[in-house]
């Protein structure tokens, strides 16, 4: 009896055991038919930074302002504004030392890191190496360099032409001119590569490779493309060719510069009357529609000066400002700054320019900013 209560309790014993061994129920998650939330992302480094800018101090990143003769410190302290382009003028009685010297002092008054830029396109529009001080020779044309030692020799003078702008404290060079011409009667032939649409757009891509890989800022000029027209700077030039030929030749070499990496690109003030025949391209917001969406760019788009010609006997200085902004440009090129932001800023109060709008061309201008490491 005694031996069979004992089996009894052993198997209670083994019974317990094994139950305490199963895997238990636990309880699980309701069954849902939602996602797994998606992370949040990181912020925007750019659009972060153009948000602790005042309105004021967004706008004033949209001009790239002819450096003033006096008070260029003063004046960048003051606007905050988003660059100076330096002509021959600013260079006379210069060393490379003193040039320095006087650019970082621009960068030393400024908020926000200026562009600095000039026009070293070689040949008849060179603004530093006309002064001896800084060159023993003018920069070569892209036609000259090209008969001499075609792409290689093309890729070798922007190598050196961005070490000596470098060296001096200029972080944008406004070139490669994409413009296509044959004819030596035009008038912007002497500044292109006088080469057809195919050669043009394989310069504009070499060159555009070349002063990314340099830390360079290049701008395309002039869109959508100059051909045999007039001077815009001694007054408005109307050009009158089919869109056809502009896509089958003007639009290449921009669109080649624009797939290589093209940073930036200048408007030109022609009326191109297949896009738009009452304004000058650049304040045709059809223009730059063509720009953004056939050629895909979404960089910095910029205006020629706005008190060129051109310009000023079609419209008075500050109504240009405001037309060109509308028209979609992120940045004016400006010989007459004050008057020009505040008619910008005044269009802003009145609600003729949303803040949206020039929140996103300071967006486009302080990308650039962070793409040559200014910020």
């Amino acid at each position: 009896m005694k031996k069979r209560l004992l089996y009894l309790l052993l198997a209670v014993c083994c019974l317990t055991g094994l139950a305490a061994c199963q895997p238990q129920d636990t309880p699980t998650a309701p069954e849902t038919d939602e996602p797994p939330a998606a992370p949040t992302p990181a912020p925007d480094p750019a659009a972060v930074y153009v948000d602790s800018l005042t309105p004021d101090e967004q706008l004033a990143q949209l001009f790239f302002v002819r450096c003033p003769e006096t008070g260029a410190a003063e004046l960048a302290a003051q606007y905050n504004i988003g660059g100076y382009l330096l002509f021959g003028r600013d260079f006379e009685g210069q060393t490379p030392d003193s040039m320095r010297e006087t650019i970082r002092s621009y960068q030393d008054a400024a908020k926000t890191p200026l562009l600095i830029g000039v026009d070293e396109e070689g040949g008849t529009v060179v603004r530093v190496s006309a002064n001896p001080s800084f060159r023993a020779a003018r920069f070569g044309s892209p036609q000259s360099l090209y008969r001499a030692g075609g792409l290689a020799r093309i890729i070798s003078d922007t190598a050196e032409k961005d070490a000596l702008l470098r060296s001096i404290g200029v972080n944008v060079n406004l070139g490669p001119v994409c413009d296509v011409s044959t004819d030596p009667n035009d008038f912007i032939y002497a500044r292109t590569l006088g080469r057809d649409a195919a050669e043009t757009g394989a310069y504009a891509a070499a060159v555009v490779a070349q002063m990314r890989e340099d830390g360079m800022g290049m701008v395309l000029k002039h869109f959508p493309g100059y051909g045999a027209n007039a001077d815009t700077h001694t007054g408005i030039a109307v050009d009158e060719r089919p869109l056809e030929q502009f896509r089958a030749v003007d639009f290449v070499p921009f669109q080649a510069g624009v797939d290589a990496g093209a940073q930036a690109v200048l408007v030109c003030h022609n009326i191109v009357t297949c896009m738009d025949a009452s304004l000058p391209a650049s304040l045709s917001p059809a223009v730059h529609d063509m720009l953004r969406g056939e050629l895909g760019f979404d960089g910095v788009v910029m205006t020629d000066d706005l008190i060129m010609d051109a310009i000023t006997r079609y419209t008075d200085g500050a109504d240009a400002a405001v037309r060109a902004v509308q028209a979609g440009n992120d940045m004016l090129i400006s010989s007459d700054f004050l008057t020009q932001f505040e008619a910008v800023r005044a269009a802003v109060t009145s609600g003729q320019i949303s803040a949206d709008t020039i929140r996103a061309a300071a967006l486009r201008v302080i990308r650039w900013k962070m793409a040559l490491s200014l910020l």
